[in-house]
Formats: C-alpha cells, sequence, structure tokens
C-alpha cells in the first residue's frame, strides 16, 4: 500500500474566501486561487514517494448555494495546475449524517487504501483534523489561517502555510530512517 498525504482543498490548495471570520469555497473557478507556494510544496511530497490525495467536503451543494458541476469544474482546474493523484468530494450536510463528511474519516478510508500508519492529513479546519485521527493517519497538521472559529482538536503540528507543513512531513521521513 502506498503512502498518502490527504489534503482540504479550500484553505489549504485554494486560497481561502473569508467573510466576518469564517472560511468559505470559491464560488467559481475564476474565484479559487492557488497560491504560487502550492504546487512547489506538492512537486516535493510527490519526489518523497507521497500519493496526494484531495478529502474536501462541499455541503453547499446539497444547501443549494452550489452546483455540483462547479465544483468538478474547480476540481478540474485544480488537478490540471497541480500533481494530485486524486480528489475526493464529500457533498453531504451534517443532517445527512454520512460516513464520508469530514470530521467522519470516510473520505480517507475509500479504495484504494492506504497505508495511513504511513500517511498525514492537512487541513485548516477542526474537521480535517479530527478526520485523520479517526482513519489512524500518522499526523495531522494544521494550517493556521486564524479564522474566527475555534480548532475543536489538538493537531500534531499547527503552521501558518503549506511550506512549513511540508518541510515537517520530509523532516518525519528523514527521522524514521535514523
Amino acid at each position: 500500500m502506498n503512502r498518502a498525504v490527504f489534503l482540504d482543498r479550500d484553505g489549504v490548495l485554494t486560497r481561502s474566501v473569508v467573510r466576518d471570520g469564517r472560511p468559505y469555497p470559491p464560488a467559481s473557478a475564476a474565484e479559487a486561487e492557488v497560491p504560487a507556494e502550492v504546487a512547489p510544496a506538492l512537486r516535493r511530497l510527490k519526489a518523497a514517494g507521497y500519493r496526494l490525495i484531495v478529502a474536501t467536503n462541499q455541503p453547499d451543494v446539497a444547501r443549494g448555494r452550489q452546483r455540483r458541476e462547479v465544483v468538478e469544474v474547480i476540481n478540474a482546474g485544480l488537478f490540471a495546475q497541480l500533481p494530485l493523484d486524486e480528489i475526493r468530494v464529500c457533498y453531504h450536510d451534517d443532517d445527512d449524517r454520512c460516513e464520508c463528511r469530514k470530521p467522519e474519516p470516510g473520505l480517507l478510508l475509500q479504495s484504494p487504501p492506504h497505508d495511513l500508519p504511513r500517511s498525514v492529513m492537512i487541513g485548516d479546519r477542526w474537521r480535517d483534523i479530527e478526520a485523520g485521527r479517526r482513519a489512524g493517519v500518522r499526523a495531522t497538521v494544521l494550517i493556521d489561517r486564524r479564522y474566527d472559529e475555534p480548532c475543536r482538536v489538538t493537531p500534531d503540528l499547527r503552521v501558518y502555510s503549506l511550506s512549513e507543513a511540508v518541510d515537517w512531513i520530509l523532516g518525519l521521513d528523514t527521522e524514521a530512517v535514523r
């Protein structure tokens, strides 16, 4: 089995759309801005042998605020720009009580299976961190975007950029070899 880095989409791969201190997904492909640091950081993870899997909640589809087709166009744009292996999407809302909506671990547990004890989850909200923990990944990393909301769980690492997260993950690999 392959090890993976699971990545949240909005706030990790795309710049957050923040209103009143709360993050929201981009409303269109034009609004889905990928910061310059993202592609080089992901290439470093790929070179180290990680599969890169996006695990994203998109509840605005269930809420009627977003069309599934728009989410798919945004995701196709990310595939075109970034060295991603897969994008897994949960279109449900909390009331649906599905196994794939983070903080549930379903998106991380889907086939094909990955070596979760050698994998990492990177997110920008507590739901991402909790999903990684419930799935049994080696480590969880919170990219702190300073949203006006509490982080209900403690990540293994809190950083302020994807590049910092990648540096730490690659350092874990070096420590494991020693």
